[in-house]
This record gives C-alpha cells, structure tokens and sequence, in this order.
C-alpha cells in the first residue's frame, strides 16, 4: 500500500480506538497500514511464524484506531505466564521471547500473569500528531480489562538507528534537559508513566544468507565484521566464509502500571 499523504493535516481528534475484540470485522484489516518496517524485520523467524496471528488469537490484548473507514494504527500486545521454571518478566530474548511464551501458554492452558506489547504502529500519514500516545493509553486500558496490573513493553527506540554503533545501555543514558530520554519513542513510554528498566540485549534475530541480505538492503555485503543497514539499531555482523550475516537488535524493558480500577 503507498501512501499519498492526503491525510497530512487531517486532526486526530477524529481518530477512534477501540479493542479489536469490540471491532473483530477489522481483524483482518489491521495490516492495511502505511508502514516504515525496515525490509529485513518480515524476516525475524518468531515474528514469521506467529505475529500475523495475534489479532485473531489475542484480539481483546489488541487495539485498532480507524479514522472514518481507514485503518491507521494498530497496537498489539500478549498474556504470557512469567512464574513457569526458567522464566522471568522481562527475558533478555524480550520480543521474540514473549511471543513465543504467550502462543505455548496458550496452547498448553498456562494462566498469564503478565502481558506483553508487541508493537504499536502508526501510518505514515498520521505519525508525529500525537497518535501514538493515545494508542499506548488505550493499550494499558485494554489490558486493564482483562484484569492485570502490568504492561511489559520492549521498546524499539525510534531514533537509535541513527547512532547504530553506541551501546544500547549508553544510548538509554542520554536524557534531555528536563529528564526526559533523548530518544521520542522512549520519551512517549516516559511521559505516559513508564519507567525503564533494563536493555533487553537479544529482542529480535534475523539471521540470513548474504544473498538474502543483499536483496533485503541492497548493500554489497562483502566485507567481515560490522555491517551498518539503514533503519537497523545496530550493525549487522558479516561472515563471508561461512556466507551469512546475522543481526541481534536489543530492544529496552519499559514496565507501565496499569490500573484495573
């Protein structure tokens, strides 16, 4: 879908969100938005096989914001069980981990006792309005209604791919001079509430042959070492003899409290 900009100016204020379970004829809908996914994301093997199914699985732990008939952003979040042996709140394999725990849970019955977010994303047309703050609200509302206490988010910062090199532990330091974080979608997370918690250093792996990587990035991929790829937090790391390239994103715990009176 491309995106004409046509709604460049229109006011959010006519933006409705709702939880996807009180609106299931837009479930399949929810993918109808204009997006700046880098390329090589759709190739994360967790999200492969199991984000598309969320909004059917999870549709009460999801929200949608329509404006008139346009979809234009879509927030999704997970139960999972963080009490079973080997698991925590926040596991260092953060993303990927949570969405794979909250589908075995779900398979096998395990109760949850926290949730997850997974995205939340917002069409190009409609971004730096404001949008993303009420989709977070209506996120911790939705999982408020189902009764928990917590929203555990691993945050992608939205400008770290600028600085691809500078440790994520370093990065999540640089504050602006009223304490907020430097970064705008660490920033929202703040303001709204949340508090940082910890880099989360494996969220997402998207491992593939250098001819994969060529065709996702359109960069030669020829060189060993640390490979620098627009829209990646960090470098991608290059091995010409064994003729792969893996990149390993860390992602930041951020707890929300959520209200359940």
């Amino acid at each position: 879908m491309t995106d004409t900009g046509t709604h460049s100016h229109t006011d959010i204020d006519t933006v409705e969100i709702s939880p996807l379970s009180d609106r299931p004829s837009l479930i399949p809908r929810v993918y109808e938005i204009a997006e700046t996914w880098p390329a090589f994301i759709a190739h994360e093997p967790a999200a492969n096989a199991l984000l598309g199914r969320v909004v059917e699985d999870f549709p009460q732990y999801c929200v949608v914001a329509t404006d008139g008939d346009r979809v234009v952003a879509r927030g999704l979040s997970v139960p999972f069980n963080a009490e079973l042996d080997g698991r925590e709140e926040m596991p260092d394999r953060g993303w990927d981990q949570v969405l794979v725990w909250a589908f075995r849970d779900r398979h096998h019955g395990h109760p949850a006792t926290v949730v997850g977010a997974l995205e939340i994303t917002i069409d190009s047309a409609y971004l730096g309005r404001g949008l993303s703050h009420r989709m977070l609200g209506a996120l911790r509302d939705a999982v408020a209604r189902q009764g928990h206490h917590a929203l555990l988010a691993p945050v992608r910062p939205n400008a770290k791919h600028l600085r691809p090199r500078l440790p994520m532990t370093e990065y999540i330091g640089h504050l602006r001079d009223d304490g907020l974080p430097s970064d705008p979608w660490l920033r929202v997370h703040v303001k709204a509430g949340g508090t940082i918690e910890k880099v989360a250093p494996a969220s997402m792996t998207v491992s593939g042959s250098l001819t994969q990587w060529r065709q996702w990035t359109g960069l030669p991929f020829d060189r060993d070492g640390d490979t620098e790829v627009p829209g990646a937090l960090v470098p991608v790391r290059c091995d010409t003899a064994h003729g792969y390239a893996v990149y390993v994103e860390p992602n930041v715990w951020v707890r929300h409290a959520v209200r359940t009176d």
